[in-house]
């Protein structure tokens, strides 16, 4: 088994995938990979572009027209729109309601998809996303498919929105993720579901550090 293996972690909206990801990276030295910050860049693009988001054709016309770049600042995932960072736009409500249209589209996937297996190809990686362990890292020796209740993913991605600066209701932030969780799970292409070999941790009850704890045993038992 080699030094540094890829850990793909998959689940629903808010579940807890990119904080527990950054840090089970951090505590192993690896490179973390924030999928869904890489289809908020093109969301991103699509809103400044002013098309329909339900035009599939136009969409992918732009994903195919925009460079989009991850890069590691100081330990922190930085995403570039065209060589501008934008990390700091990404979590817009607008962004939150027409995610999951842009991200369902065939085209749109296999552009990214391309661009976070080659980002991968080295190993000691951790990236999570929605699709990671079947579809993006399918060869992964770890794989984890994180689950927690709506509500209290419903309060986390409150607490995400006040921290920079947006409030939205409980009642809103329901519906936005159960709107997600069913256009996720039902879309054509790569649908959200744990790969037969994942690993499920139910998070609703559990603290972060409980999270990163679980997940770096998994991966040192593979490790060796």
């Amino acid at each position: 088994m080699p030094g540094k293996i890829n850990i793909a972690i998959d689940g629903p909206a808010a579940s807890g995938k990119s904080t527990t990801a950054r840090l089970v990276a951090r505590a192993l030295n690896y490179i973390y990979i924030d999928t869904g910050a890489m289809y908020r860049a093109v969301t991103l693009a699509v809103l400044r572009a002013g098309i329909d988001p339900a035009d599939e054709n136009a969409v992918e016309n732009i994903a195919s027209g925009v460079q989009i770049r991850v890069q590691l600042i100081s330990g922190s995932q930085h995403t570039f729109l065209d060589g501008e960072d934008v990390s700091g736009n990404l979590r817009q409500p607008e962004i939150n309601r027409i995610i999951s249209i842009i991200s369902a589209f065939g085209g749109v996937r296999r552009l990214m998809v391309l661009q976070q297996q080659e980002l991968a190809r080295p190993g000691g990686v951790v990236m999570d996303g929605r699709d990671i362990g079947t579809v993006v890292l399918p060869e992964a020796e770890l794989k984890v498919f994180m689950l927690a209740g709506v509500e209290e993913r419903a309060r986390r991605r409150m607490a995400e929105l006040q921290a920079n600066g947006i409030e939205m209701s409980l009642k809103d932030v329901v519906a936005e993720i159960e709107n997600r969780d069913r256009i996720d799970s039902s879309r054509d292409v790569a649908p959200l579901k744990p790969a037969p070999e994942a690993r499920l941790l139910d998070t609703t009850e559990m603290s972060i550090e409980e999270q990163v704890r679980q997940i770096l045993h998994w991966a040192k038992q593979i490790i060796g």
